[in-house]
């Protein structure tokens, strides 16, 4: 195998013509040319034989090799198929031609697109960042060509709103962008100039670049928006004083990263779902919110799709799960989120569906994350509690001595984007003693509502081979 990266320009249109890396050729014994997408626009173009066998372990060794990638930092990447409708991390014993044969059979059963769009769809191969390689490795890395990697990724799901954050953050994040495209010398006119010719979506989320409001609101607050965000990345820009020129963009990349890193769902895989909206009156049908699931080594974050806020984020130590099918035709499939809560005063439990043909995968991801965990805090990975959300906080005690048995941090209502927005879920609630889970359908094949004094901490479902992550 031979690799070599190459670029191209953006696609803003998604022409699926342009996403077939790997599932297109029909004769596999002799070399194959295959294109290993990257975030910033670019790829590695790789030359190989017997592509239909091909592993991810056999991919990684030439794609590394193509971008320097240092054997300290191999771990932090992994190869994920990706298209509008479906993300997939690969393990390392997987074929992703043969998983590219499968797309249809996958998009069939793990997404609610049409016909038409599924016969249309067809998946890129991504090297792109490990969603279970931890935080604290993350910090070690000073490769800058590894840095510029993470950075092209984080940068995408900042501007795309994929991962929420409050102005403070993205002005911030915004101000490093301009600095890492154009260099930390440019005068004001210079910058001036260069935002208005990249535009601001650039360098700064899509909804707050392009704004709200209707249309008349639009028009008449552009010009003063626009020269408000502006000035806001202007002086984010100046803020920047990094001594050492060698080292300048090595510096603004950790800086940027590490501003990542306050966001709880930094990392996350995501997941797309519906949830129940809150009543609006007791004839009203009840009607639904997209929302994205966003599943790390620290927790489940639940977001408001349209909003771009955090709706729960919750960690391991504050949840249990489950994951139910369909019990008759129009039924779907559930992940019940329970976390501790109050009404009125009144502690009790909360149960949170989430509707998603996704949530089998859902449940199989949580599952493998808690493994993990539990194998790995033995050693030196207690910081993953410290960076977890800032959206809860604990009643008092310690959270990492909360059992299953016990009562788990509640829940705080706050103003940041990054917050859980409890008070706006519709919720199932039910007290200690249980007295209304026999209202509760469907039935679930292991329940999460004994509470075992002893025994696992976590109870899930069982999940095949073909569903585990990793």
């Amino acid at each position: 195998m031979e690799g070599d990266v190459c670029s191209f320009p953006p696609n803003s249109s998604d022409d699926h013509s342009q996403r077939g890396s790997v599932a297109s050729s029909a004769t596999l014994s002799h070399s194959q040319d295959v294109l290993i997408y990257l975030f910033g626009d670019s790829a590695v173009h790789l030359s190989i034989e017997g592509l239909g066998s091909a592993t991810v372990q056999e991919l990684g060794r030439t794609v590394r090799e193509a971008l320097h990638v240092p054997e300290s930092a191999q771990d932090a990447f992994a190869f994920w198929l990706s298209s509008p409708l479906l993300e997939l991390q690969l393990k390392a014993r997987h074929q992703p031609y043969k998983v590219c044969r499968q797309w249809q059979d996958l998009l069939y059963r793990f997404t609610e697109a049409s016909e038409e769009d599924i016969s249309q769809d067809e998946p890129c191969l991504q090297y792109r960042r490990n969603v279970f390689y931890p935080k604290s490795k993350e910090l070690q890395i000073e490769d800058e060509g590894v840095l510029r990697l993470l950075y092209e990724e984080a940068k995408s799901n900042i501007i795309t709103g994929r991962y929420p954050c409050d102005p403070e953050h993205w002005a911030s994040l915004g101000g490093l962008s301009l600095a890492l495209n154009e260099g930390t010398g440019l005068d004001r006119q210079k910058l001036t100039t260069t935002i208005r010719e990249k535009k601001l979506s650039s360098f700064l989320p899509a909804h707050v670049a392009t704004g709200g409001g209707g249309l008349f609101s639009t028009l008449r607050g552009k010009s003063s928006r626009q020269a408000g965000l502006e000035q806001n990345l202007l002086e984010e820009y100046r803020k920047i004083n990094i001594s050492g020129d060698s080292q300048q963009d090595s510096e603004l990349l950790q800086l940027y990263l590490r501003t990542c890193h306050s966001l709880p769902y930094y990392g996350c895989a995501f997941f797309d779902g519906e949830i129940d909206k809150p009543a609006q009156g007791i004839l009203q049908r009840v009607k639904r919110k997209a929302v994205n699931v966003g599943i790390s080594l620290e927790g489940v974050y639940v977001m408001d799709v349209k909003e771009k806020h955090v709706l729960l984020g919750l960690r391991f130590n504050e949840l249990s799960w489950d994951h139910s099918y369909p019990e008759g035709e129009g039924d779907s499939h559930i992940l019940w989120l329970e976390f501790d809560g109050d009404e009125d005063g009144t502690p009790v439990n909360k149960l949170l569906k989430i509707y998603s043909k996704q949530a089998e995968l859902m449940s199989g991801f949580i599952e493998f994350c808690v493994e993990l965990r539990s194998v790995s805090e033995g050693g030196a990975t207690a910081e993953t509690d410290g960076d977890a959300s800032r959206s809860q906080q604990a009643s008092g005690k310690d959270d990492s001595k909360h059992e299953r048995g016990g009562r788990r941090g509640m829940l705080r209502r706050q103003s940041s984007v990054v917050c859980s927005r409890v008070h706006s879920l519709n919720t199932i609630n039910y007290v200690d003693n249980g007295k209304e889970i026999k209202c509760l359908k469907p039935r679930r094949a292991a329940s999460f509502f004994a509470r075992p004094t002893s025994g696992a901490t976590y109870s899930s479902v069982q999940v095949t081979e073909s569903l585990e992550q990793g």
